[in-house]
C-alpha cells in the first residue's frame, strides 16, 4: 500500500491551488488560521495546499523554535513518508513580499530546494527576502499561539538544544521522544 502511494507522489504534479485560501492549523498552544495568497507565491501556494490535503502536516512538530527569528515545522515524523516527499523538490517563487512578522515561507536547502518545511516569522525578517524565501501566506489569527510555543530547545546543534532535521527523518518519533516539549501541529485544515 505505502509502496504504491510512493509511486503516485513521485508521478504527481501540484494541483493549481484556489488564488486564496484559509488553512487552520490545529496546534498544542491553540488554533491558528493562515491566509494563502497565490499571487504572492504561486508554486508554494499549490504545494502547501496538496500537503495540507493529504495531512502531511498533521502530527509534525514545530521542531525549530528560535525566539525573535522563527518557528519552523513541517517535516514528516514517518521516515518514509519523509524519504519520499524529500524527494519532491519545487522550484522556487519569485520574492513578492518581505519576511514579515506572521508570514509563512517554505525554508529550502538551496535555488530548487523547497519540499515541505515552511517557517513562520516570529519578527520581521526582511533580510530573508534576498536569499529567496519567498511569502505565501500570513496570520489572521491565532499569532498568540505561535508565539507561545515551546522554544528553549532553540535551534539545532551546534546554535541550540533542538532536534535535528537529519535524525527526524531518519528516526521519526523514536528520535523526537526525547525532545517532548515540543508543540505540535495536531491537524492541518483547509477551511471552506
Amino acid at each position: 500500500m505505502i509502496f504504491a502511494w510512493l509511486i503516485s507522489l513521485a508521478l504527481a504534479a501540484d494541483p493549481v491551488a484556489p488564488r486564496s485560501y484559509d488553512v487552520t492549523l490545529q496546534t498544542t498552544e491553540g488554533p491558528v488560521v493562515v491566509r494563502v495568497h497565490r499571487a504572492w507565491a504561486p508554486l508554494a501556494a499549490d504545494r502547501f495546499h496538496r500537503l495540507v490535503s493529504e495531512g502531511v502536516y498533521d502530527g509534525v512538530p514545530f521542531f525549530r523554535v528560535v525566539k525573535g527569528f522563527v518557528a519552523q515545522f513541517g517535516l514528516p515524523t514517518d521516515p518514509a513518508v519523509s524519504a519520499a516527499w524529500r524527494e519532491q523538490r519545487f522550484p522556487d517563487d519569485v520574492v513578492t513580499q518581505t519576511n514579515s512578522r506572521g508570514r509563512l515561507s517554505f525554508a529550502t536547502t538551496g535555488p530548487g530546494g523547497r519540499t515541505t518545511q515552511v517557517f513562520v516569522n516570529l519578527v520581521d525578517n526582511p533580510s530573508l527576502d534576498g536569499h529567496g524565501f519567498a511569502p505565501f501566506a500570513e496570520v489572521v489569527e491565532g499569532m498568540e499561539a505561535i508565539d507561545g510555543l515551546f522554544h528553549k530547545y532553540g535551534d539545532a546543534p551546534p546554535g541550540g538544544r533542538g532536534p535535528e532535521q537529519r535524525q527526524i527523518r531518519a528516526l521519526g518519533e523514536d528520535y523526537l521522544r526525547r525532545f517532548r516539549k515540543l508543540d505540535r501541529v495536531e491537524r492541518a485544515t483547509i477551511r471552506e
